[in-house]
Parts: structure tokens; C-alpha cells; sequence
């Protein structure tokens, strides 16, 4: 299967290329050529390990962004058993581009809730590119006290370029529903498991990352503006948005060292789009640890501990970028 290549893997696409010219060849069997393949094949992978090793902040920023990448509903598929949707916020209507509702993760109950991009044209508008309205906080409140009253852990997705900044959002009250479930993460008494699994955006991603338990891909960013709408305030152009992704910090590392985040999962070589049910694979078994490490926790102390955690945030490193 071939993925739409990056602009940085021109090397490995060239590569992969003379791979399948190869594996063609050997397969009419015209030639005996099958230690070449293999000659050829470890070539790549070390080239691709090579170059995923090295990606600067604005390459990841395009992994992250890259649209064989794993969605939230494949993650849904593969990790949680009888999921049934709850839709509308009971206020307005129903928002494509946050999906939620109750399911099994590995036999327990828990409210499951993320932002579903799309995977081609159609499901892309439908979807709303996974950014959301007011009504999609809404929901995911809705979801979260539905959680809380039923004893239930809450796993979200994080998956956003951004909250939809439209008219018709602000009129709905963009600001108010994002503080309110940043207020509504911080008041239920259930464990809350967050992964960034592609583009954490501002406040359209904080609103349903204020966890226990922070997880963030490798090569996932997690950040308060894009590099390109940095670049175009600070520079008036987004031509330096690589200057603006390196000063932004918005790589798992980086993360991880100023504990905003708690732990970073490892994407398979070539990053997570190269082998999607390996990737998905290696976030259900980090969030079940996480879950097994929250579930002995009484409620009243779950929600102490995450109020605290994020009005430490930033009062024990130095200024980020100094």
C-alpha cells in the first residue's frame, strides 16, 4: 500500500519505487532477484528510521498532519467493543466533527469522545476537518457529567487543527462551551485519559485533553496556534512557519519535558500512517496501563490531583524557549 509521500521523503519514495520495480520483476520471474529486494528493503527501513529520527519540528508538524495517519474512528473501531453514539447537545444540534459516546475498552465500561477529521473529500466537509462548534463541546460536556454520573472512565482523542472560528460559532458562544469543558474536565470525580494522536490545537483541544493522564504520539504536535497562524501574526507570513513550530515547542519532547504531557507513545518506523494497526495496538495498551494506574484512585482525590496538576503547569520550569 502507498502512502501519499512528504515533501521530505523524496529519497524514500524514490526508493520504495525501484523496490516495486523490483518486486515486479521477481514476481514474473524473469530474474532471481530476491536478494537485491532484501538488500533493498533494509535499505529503506534504515533510511526511513534515519529520517524519523531527525524530523525537525516542522516535519512532524506534517506527520501529524498526514492523511493516511490514524483517525479517531479507526482508533474507535479497533479499541472499544459495542460503541453506541450519543449525538446533540441537547441545546443547538448535533457537531460531526467531535464524536462520543459509551462503549468496552478491554471489557470496561467507559464514555469515549474525540475529533474525527475525515478520511477523504465527502467525510472531510462532513466532518467539518474535525473542528468543532460550540455544540460539539456541549456534547462532550453532556458525555463527560454522563460519565461521571455512572461511574465511568472518560477516554478522549485528540485530533484538531483548531476549534472552527466561524460567525456562527462565536455567536453560539465559542469561548464560553471551551471554558466550560475545561471546567467540566476539572469537576468530575472519573478518570480522564487523553491521547493526542494527530494535531492538538489550542483551545479545540485543551477543551478535551484536561486528563489525569496525558498521552501524546511521537510525532503528533500538541500546541496553542499553528505554525502557520503564528508565523502570520508575529512575520505577517506564514512562509516562516518552521521558525515559528521550533520557538512554539510543540513536539512530544518538548512537551514531556515541561510536563505538559505525561508520557510519549513510540510510533512505528516511517511514523504512524506506515502501520496504522500497529500504532493502534500500541495506544490501547498504554491507555489500559494508564487506566489500571487511575482505577485504585477514590474520585474526590482524582479531581484534587488534576486541578493541581494543571495550576502547576509552568510555575516549575523556566520561561519555555529563554
Amino acid at each position: 500500500m502507498h502512502h501519499a509521500f512528504l515533501e521530505f521523503e523524496k529519497p524514500i519514495a524514490e526508493l520504495e519505487s525501484q523496490l516495486d520495480e523490483l518486486r515486479r520483476l521477481s514476481d514474473q520471474g524473469s530474474l532471481e532477484i530476491s536478494d537485491d529486494v532484501a538488500r533493498l528493503e533494509t535499505k529503506v527501513v534504515k533510511l526511513l528510521r534515519t529520517t524519523y529520527d531527525r524530523l525537525t519540528p516542522l516535519q512532524k508538524v506534517q506527520v501529524a498532519r498526514h492523511p493516511d495517519r490514524p483517525h479517531f474512528v479507526d482508533y474507535l473501531q479497533r479499541l472499544v467493543d459495542g460503541f453506541v453514539a450519543i449525538s446533540g447537545d441537547r441545546t443547538f444540534g448535533d457537531d460531526p466533527a467531535i464524536l462520543g459516546g459509551i462503549g468496552r475498552f478491554r471489557g470496561r465500561a467507559v464514555v469515549v469522545i474525540g475529533q474525527e477529521k475525515g478520511a477523504d473529500t465527502e467525510s472531510r466537509v462532513f466532518h467539518n476537518f474535525g473542528m468543532a462548534r460550540p455544540e460539539g463541546y456541549r456534547k462532550a460536556q453532556r458525555l463527560m457529567r454522563f460519565a461521571n454520573q455512572f461511574g465511568m472512565p472518560v477516554l478522549t482523542f485528540v485530533d484538531t487543527a483548531g476549534a472552527y472560528p466561524g460567525i456562527a460559532s462565536e455567536e453560539r458562544g465559542q469561548a464560553e462551551a471551551i471554558a466550560r469543558s475545561i471546567e467540566t474536565c476539572l469537576e468530575i470525580e472519573v478518570p480522564i485519559i487523553t491521547t493526542v494522536i494527530g494535531e492538538g490545537g489550542s483551545g479545540g483541544a485543551i477543551a478535551i485533553a484536561v486528563a489525569d493522564r496525558v498521552l501524546m504520539l511521537e510525532h503528533a504536535i500538541y500546541s496553542v496556534i499553528s505554525p502557520e497562524g503564528c508565523a502570520s501574526i508575529l512575520w505577517r507570513s506564514a512562509d516562516q512557519a518552521g521558525e515559528a513550530a521550533q520557538a512554539l515547542r510543540l513536539t512530544a519532547n518538548d512537551l514531556k519535558q515541561v510536563k505538559v504531557i505525561d508520557d510519549i507513545i513510540k510510533e512505528p518506523v516511517g511514523g504512524a500512517h506506515r502501520h496504522p494497526d500497529e500504532m493502534i495496538a500500541a495506544v490501547g495498551d498504554r491507555i489500559a496501563i494508564a487506566l489500571a494506574d487511575l482505577s485504585s484512585i477514590d474520585g474526590a482525590s482524582l479531581r484534587a490531583r488534576r486541578r493541581q496538576r494543571f495550576l502547576n503547569m509552568g510555575t516549575d520550569v523556566g520561561p519555555l524557549g529563554r
